[in-house]
């Protein structure tokens, strides 16, 4: 019997055989362990090539603004899994990161679809002006506006008036030649919405990360996957001080004193 119609079952992320690994066509061992960062090794699992230098150093900044943002929602679901499980880091890891969504995270691809389905109008091929960016910003944020829609990328709970992380991607961005036509239409939206609604939100971490990831070439749906990668590694952060100084038994303790409405400290955990 012919096996021809099992073509389709292979990979070219990579393979290992008795003796090597091989990674999009290169030796683990021996071409990338110790002349590879780890990120650019993410880039080339996801992207099929190598990063230019530039391309590293945009792509490393974007991920280390990402990594962590202090004490939110999954940081505290990783670190409150990790009080009930403490046996299975994984289950906390996992906890953090399912987290990921349209408030937290999530804005990373939310901000690279938008831009993206905006630039789709565009031929692929052609060099946008700032005044055509500008005029397709100003049509999208109508657009957005009339059918109350929110817009990705713009405002945040804890930056009011500047997101710190936005400014210095986009300084390494334009430092390099990478600010592409998503990073700078992102601009032009975060201006046409200040002037349709009157509110000055400033561009967020997030909705840069993302606007710099598809510059950077990677399509929306992956730049969710970086973000999660790099929040991975502040998740790991947390789990380690929660295992070194915990707080997440006293933080139940704490919630369920107050949402019972007594003075007394929680039930005991042991039969919970």
């Amino acid at each position: 019997m012919s096996d021809a119609g099992s073509d389709w079952l292979r990979t070219s992320v990579g393979h290992s055989t008795p003796d090597s690994i091989v990674v999009r066509g290169r030796n683990l061992a021996d071409d990338l362990m110790g002349q590879m960062s780890f990120a650019d090794v993410a880039f080339l699992l996801a992207s099929g090539r190598e990063p230019s230098a530039d391309e590293s150093g945009l792509f490393n900044a974007v991920l280390v603004s990402l990594a962590d943002h202090g004490l939110t929602p999954t940081a505290l679901a990783a670190r409150l899994t990790y009080t009930g499980a403490p046996e299975a880091l994984q289950g906390a890891l996992a906890a953090g990161l399912l987290g990921a969504g349209t408030v937290f995270l999530g804005p990373v691809e939310d901000t690279a679809r938008f831009l993206n389905d905006v630039l789709s109008e565009l031929p692929s091929d052609e060099v946008v002006a700032d005044g055509e960016l500008a005029d397709l910003a100003g049509e999208a944020v109508e657009a957005a506006v009339v059918a109350g829609r929110r817009i990705p990328g713009l405002g945040h709970p804890i930056h009011k008036e500047t997101d710190p992380r936005t400014p210095r991607i986009y300084e390494i961005a334009r430092e390099t030649g990478l600010d592409g036509p998503h990073l700078r239409l992102l601009e032009y939206v975060a201006v046409a919405h200040r002037k349709a609604t009157g509110k000055a939100l400033p561009i967020n971490g997030a909705g840069a990360a993302g606007a710099a990831l598809a510059d950077l070439g990677f399509p929306p749906f992956l730049t969710r996957g970086f973000a999660l990668l790099a929040r991975a590694a502040g998740l790991i952060g947390h789990l380690a001080e929660e295992a070194e100084r915990p707080l997440g038994m006293r933080l139940w303790k704490e919630v369920d004193r107050r949402a019972a409405g007594a003075s007394e400290p929680g039930p005991d955990p042991a039969g919970a």
